[in-house]
């Protein structure tokens, strides 16, 4: 009979992808040195929001490796790979425009997150009984990474876990831009939870007349319960199967400083307060029946965590705390 780990008993969620260095263009042309990563990011504010979480990947042991490492454990994320790898760090080169959007240029080849496989991940979250939930999504959903998240994917499916999957999509690093979108179409086959923003669907070219038009399409040929749709400051929408939506946004602008790593916010918080709700008995996929009542509940922690976000320089995650005193505060409007 197996053991399972003291510190992996109590590991509610697993996570999946890239952990990067973000490379951050000064003013005075100098680059600043950063961890991020969205799934990297996610796995940080997931675990400052009181959320027991596993990264999955491995990390280098190289000097950003041994930093990635460092602030993950300093945030309270658990490692499934404890042990360096010899493949160096992926790096992002990140420019801000005049509103403080990022576009990246990525350096992923035989890198250190992607030195992973399909039955190490499956292994890893075997090893985990109290798991409810997993994500992926971002940078592996490139579809030369398909054997690798897919079959892990289908496997938490069919384990009973809630598969969260972050579109987040990355044309610049992906070369074939069809094969890309082909992909994510088959892992949102595999997704309880999808979460997408309006520029995601535009990219993956989804049919509709606005953009919840569209989410509501995507919805309808994935294989998900959920669908949350972010739409910058205009806030959020979140899709149910059967029909029923809610709408949240600020009650008045925000003061941003840059958007680096809010949509990875925004999910820790969605998913924070989704493992929060008490469902009884039915395991994880209990998670997803919500009744009416518990859709705002659910963005406004979201939205709550994404402009904790935006107003600090680069992605600093929320505290639990924080995010609930903000939702306590009622900063946002529901239609």
């Amino acid at each position: 009979m197996s053991i399972t780990p003291p510190d992996l008993a109590a590991v509610q969620v697993a996570t999946a992808g890239e952990a990067l260095i973000d490379l951050i263009a000064q003013s005075d042309g100098r680059y600043e040195a950063c961890p991020g990563g969205a799934v990297f990011n996610l796995s940080r504010a997931l675990a400052l929001q009181g959320v027991n979480t596993l990264y999955l990947n491995p990390l280098s042991r190289d000097r950003f490796g041994r930093q990635l490492a460092a602030t993950l454990a300093g945030d309270g994320v658990r490692l499934a790979c404890p042990q360096p790898v010899p493949q160096s760090t992926s790096l992002a080169v990140v420019g801000l425009d005049d509103t403080g959007h990022p576009d990246y240029a990525f350096y992923r080849q035989d890198v250190a997150d992607r030195a992973v496989i399909a039955d190490s991940l499956i292994q890893s979250c075997h090893r985990v009984p109290a798991l409810q939930m997993v994500c992926t999504g971002a940078l592996a959903l490139a579809p030369e990474d398909a054997g690798r998240y897919l079959p892990w994917m289908r496997a938490q499916h069919q384990a009973g876990s809630v598969v969260v999957v972050d579109a987040n999509l990355r044309p610049s690093a992906m070369p074939d831009l069809q094969a890309y979108r082909r992909n994510v179409h088959a892992a949102l086959q595999h997704a309880d939870v999808v979460k997408v923003s309006d520029e995601d669907l535009e990219n993956l070219q989804v049919p509709g007349a606005d953009a919840v038009a569209r989410a509501r399409h995507l919805l309808d040929v994935s294989g998900a319960a959920l669908l949350v749709l972010t739409l910058g400051s205009q806030g959020a929408c979140l899709l149910a199967r059967d029909g029923r939506q809610w709408r949240a946004r600020e009650s008045r602008p925000l003061a941003v400083v840059d958007t680096v790593g809010a949509g990875d916010c925004f999910l820790a918080g969605f998913m924070a307060a989704l493992l929060a709700r008490k469902t009884g008995a039915g395991g994880a996929r209990a998670l997803l029946t919500l009744p009416d009542d518990a859709g705002h509940s659910l963005l406004a922690h979201a939205v709550a965590s994404a402009s904790l976000c935006v107003m600090r320089r680069g992605c600093v995650p929320p505290t639990g705390p924080q995010v609930r005193a903000r939702v306590e505060q009622a900063s946002c409007l529901f239609d």
